[in-house]
């Protein structure tokens, strides 16, 4: 009878803003993660602040060997010590690189020779105004789909069965379509809350094709959205809305909680290729509008190879390795 409550009541949160919010994780009643991930080793994007760094930690706390990737050289450092200090988890390492910079992730992939067994793409960006990178991309969409899509393909080889890949995306993608022909919202007016919508809309279906090319590998690929979590990226990209909302922030230990169980648990790692939220699957779209067509999709793939110069197909990865 519980559970048939529990299921009517997630239902009911998952139609409303209130399971965004910190009310909507505590009604959900999750139990805490115990798994041992010791002699796994994780590499989390944007890991020095926010929903990055709860993860790092959390999974320090559970054993796992992790590295932490930063742009700030003394900060990422600073971090590093602190989650080990906390965790008492000495197997805690810090890399410098800009996930907007294809040159730096290129760097980076190639000073992790792995294995790696968890990579967390967690670093992103959402600026009130356009700006591009010192290599011509927009920053945002460098930052959140471009830098990441490379970060993967390039380390693929170095994760090590039974691997997963987790992608942090935003409730925002429900409200916005992939536009394949202005990825980098240079036609128009620029909005920076759509631009990141749209990254993130990409993060999912990046998910759903490494998903299927990746499966007779043996890695998993999920997407997460986190909720309204308190971050230092919501109160400095969105003021007015962290300002509305403060008081409904969840924490970002609980904004990260589904991140870290996607990362341990065992029945995350029975399905591939899917979008959760608070530990449960949900749907990829909720408008007819968002939808992509397959040849979208492939689109979206073949553009992202060119612009970072990673050559390969879907096909390569599967077979590669």
């Amino acid at each position: 009878m519980l559970v048939v409550l529990d299921s009517i009541l997630d239902a009911l949160l998952d139609k409303s803003v209130l399971g965004y919010t910190a009310l909507g994780y505590q009604l959900r009643h999750h139990p805490p993660i115990e798994e041992d991930l010791t002699g796994r080793v994780a590499l989390v994007t944007g890991a020095t602040s926010g929903l990055g760094r709860e993860t790092a930690i959390q999974l320090g706390r559970l054993g796992a060997g992790v590295i932490i990737v930063g742009r700030n050289r003394e900060k990422t450092h600073a971090v590093a010590e602190q989650i080990r200090q906390r965790t008492g988890n000495p197997h805690v390492k810090a890399e410098i690189t800009d996930l907007s910079s294809m040159r730096e992730i290129r760097a980076l992939a190639a000073r992790v020779l792995g294995p790696i067994h968890l990579l967390v793409n967690n670093a992103g960006v959402l600026l009130p105004e356009r700006s591009e990178t010192d290599e011509g991309f927009e920053t945002t969409f460098a930052t959140n789909l471009l830098g990441h899509f490379l970060l993967t393909n390039l380390l693929i080889d170095a994760l090590e069965p039974p691997a997963r890949i987790i992608n942090v995306t935003s409730g925002g993608m429900y409200t916005q379509r992939i536009r394949v022909d202005d990825l980098q919202m240079a036609r128009g007016r620029y909005d920076g809350a759509i631009a990141y919508a749209r990254t993130k809309r990409g993060q999912v279906i990046l998910t759903e094709l490494w998903a299927q090319a990746l499966r007779e590998r043996g890695i998993v690929v999920h997407a997460m959205h986190p909720g309204w979590a308190d971050t230092p990226g919501v109160s400095t990209s969105l003021p007015r809305f962290y300002k509305l909302t403060k008081p409904l922030l969840r924490t970002p230990a609980q904004g990260a909680d589904t991140i870290v169980w996607l990362c341990a648990s065992e029945e995350a790692a029975r399905s591939t290729g899917k979008l959760w939220h608070d530990r449960k699957a949900r749907p990829a779209h909720r408008l007819r509008r968002t939808k992509e067509t397959d040849a979208e999709r492939q689109a979206l793939w073949n553009e992202l190879a060119s612009l970072s110069g990673w050559p390969g197909s879907l096909s390569d990865l599967a077979e590669s390795g």
